[in-house]
């Protein structure tokens, strides 16, 4: 059975109970989720929302990201779902899980899955602020 138990990208809002569903197995003595929202400040300035689009092969790196993760450790499941679209401050912009045997290697699986899917995955945040400006961030948050 394939360790990777649910990857996507996509325009509606994430549900954490259908991550942490994806990712249960009885194998695992330890689950960890990470989930990331949307913040109502960055670098000190207040952020009035925010915009994800992701490149068309973003999909094939998360499962990339994903299947570098599940080599390196461990796991018996894993997931990683993350949002584009319009996100108003609260929302969910990304959720990732693993299961491992033992918790220290589901947080440093979690760790690195979040880390690795922020650097290489095509996915690029929009930034608006209560003054007006605006920046886009290169990797996804």
């Amino acid at each position: 059975m394939d360790v990777i138990r649910l990857l996507d990208i996509r325009d509606t809002p994430l549900s954490v109970d259908e991550v942490y569903a994806a990712v249960g197995d009885h194998a695992a003595g330890g689950t960890t989720l990470f989930v990331g929202t949307v913040r109502e400040q960055d670098q000190g300035k207040p952020v009035k929302r925010l915009s994800y689009s992701a490149h068309p092969s973003a999909q094939a790196e998360l499962r990339r990201v994903a299947e570098k993760v599940a080599a390196d450790f461990p796991v018996t499941a894993l997931a990683a779902v993350h949002r584009v679209g319009d996100l108003e401050l609260g929302d969910i912009a990304v959720i990732v899980a693993a299961a491992c045997p033992h918790r220290g290697e589901a947080f440093a699986a979690s760790r690195r899955l979040i880390d690795d899917l922020k650097a290489e995955v095509p996915i690029w945040k929009h930034q608006l602020f209560d003054d007006g400006s605006a920046e886009w961030v290169g990797a996804c948050e």
